[in-house]
């Protein structure tokens, strides 16, 4: 306990000054306090409580090295006389009076008396990001007057190296793969990363300095994991008029958290976004529309009545329960005109034999165009049924020929058993016979029985040439 010396002008403490300091639950504040720098060598310490009752929390003597002692820390900087106390995981219980000061013996100690308001927040937990893909932090604060100084820093080697700051509001500011919005509108801001990596794993934080006297922070965990069971890219294209359909895999482990596909334009890396809370129900916000399969880890979005506007780089991705999102999927979207879509399309179709021997003679491999579906189906049926066409012909022709050597045959063999002169008559008969019922051989006959009668009545052929020559052929109906 502080103990005050009564005697005389020595029961006046001598106070430097006086300041506010508000923190939020579960982040830290950091409070600068001054000393005459003839108390280098003095030991400095932080007390809660009146000044009668102050009750050390971190007192030492150690300079220009940081001392520990639970959750507050204090930092003697000898060369600009100041050392600074952080307070780390703040509760509502640590609002009160404290005072930071310079232990002079036998001497009125100078301090600085400290009134610490912290406020209720959620803390910002571990966030969790994918390789090839991005994440926004969102960290919420109270309104601060006049222009904070944010500042973005990972922790390593007993140091926060900075990664972005910036003293700029309602504006991104850029530097590498790091952005930083600060929303005073909101009372919010946000920290973008993109192209994350296995190696921007580790322990960040965010510090937003309000004035000299101090400064509030929040330090988080990135946890950055590869995503085997989602695509990091994917390109597709559409024509004006038409429609685009988007499907993106998450992870398992968020099933139940809110889903979203956002369009990046220009400076603003997440604009005119749309998402979906609900399992297997259409979310529908202007001319996009979000479905969930949880189940399946299946994100579906479709664009309607796409325009050459709707060309641009969209991301899948999943939200967390305090606001912060993963971009896991990054889908590029590039709209065509409908008409030069097909003029394109006619002049490869007229230009790919000539492209084809041109890769042949250089010794390349010839391009090969890609058909839609419903073009490469309606070729393969045309092409089936000329062929088909084709085989039909050819059949009949073939079928024709062979009735006709046939016919050819059949007055050869006449013609070689009517050897003696008896029969040349019958034959000269037979001849003209024979071609009148070649000529008439197209009509068939009104009863096929009849004609089947005629033929086949005789079991067995006659002897005599002459006598089934006159048997078969006497018929005009012999086919």
């Amino acid at each position: 306990m502080k103990i005050i010396w009564t005697f005389t002008l020595l029961m006046i403490p001598g106070v430097l000054s006086s300041i506010n300091v508000t923190g939020y639950s579960g982040g830290g504040v950091s409070i600068t306090c001054r000393y005459d720098r003839r108390y280098t060598d003095n030991k400095k310490y932080f007390c809660k409580g009146r000044w009668s009752e102050c009750t050390d929390r971190i007192r030492t003597n150690t300079k220009n090295k940081q001392v520990d002692s639970g959750r507050f820390s204090l930092y003697d900087d000898t060369r600009a006389a100041v050392f600074t106390v952080t307070i780390r995981d703040l509760s509502e219980q640590d609002s009160d009076i404290y005072y930071c000061g310079t232990d002079i013996y036998a001497k009125v100690d100078f301090y600085t008396e400290v009134k610490l308001n912290v406020v209720t927040d959620e803390k910002i937990s571990a966030v969790r990001g994918y390789s090839g893909g991005n994440v926004i932090i969102n960290y919420k604060y109270k309104t601060v007057e006049g222009n904070p100084l944010i500042d973005v820093c990972k922790t390593g080697a007993d140091q926060c190296f900075t990664l972005i700051n910036t003293d700029r509001a309602a504006e991104w500011t850029h530097d590498g793969r790091f952005s930083v919005h600060d929303d005073r509108s909101a009372r919010l801001l946000r920290v973008f990363i993109r192209e994350l990596n296995e190696n921007d794993s580790g322990e960040y934080k965010i510090t937003v300095k309000v004035s000299e006297d101090y400064s509030f922070f929040s330090e988080f965990h990135l946890n950055i994991r590869d995503a085997d069971c989602c695509e990091k890219s994917i390109s597709l294209s559409a024509a004006a008029g038409g429609s685009v359909n988007i499907s993106c895999r998450y992870p398992q482990s968020h099933s139940a958290d809110v889903k979203f596909v956002c369009r990046r334009s220009g400076s603003d890396l997440c604009a005119e976004e749309t998402s979906v809370k609900e399992s297997r129900r259409w979310s529908a916000e202007g001319q996009m529309q979000l479905y969930d399969d949880r189940e399946q880890q299946l994100l579906t979005g479709i664009i309607s009545h796409v325009t050459q506007q709707h060309s641009a780089e969209y991301w899948c991705g999943v939200q967390s329960d305090q606001g912060h999102k993963s971009f896991i999927t990054r889908v590029l979207v590039s709209v065509t005109d409908a008409n030069s879509h097909r003029i394109s399309t006619s002049s490869s179709t007229s230009t790919s034999s000539s492209s084809s021997s041109s890769s042949f003679s250089s010794g390349e491999s010839p391009l090969v165009s890609s058909v839609s579906p419903i073009t490469g189906s309606s070729l393969i049926i045309s092409v089936s049924v000329l062929l088909l066409l084709i085989f039909t012909v050819i059949l009949i022709v073939i079928i024709t020929l062979w009735r006709r050597r046939q016919l050819h045959n059949a007055h050869s063999s006449f013609k070689r058993s009517q050897r003696t002169p008896a029969n040349i008559d019958a034959a000269s008969h037979y001849h003209c016979d024979y071609e009148e019922t070649e000529y008439n051989h197209r009509q068939l006959p009104t009863n096929p029985s009849d004609s089947t009668n005629t033929i086949y009545a005789t079991p067995q052929l006659p002897i005599n040439p002459s006598d089934s020559t006159n048997t078969i052929y006497a018929n005009p109906e012999f086919p």
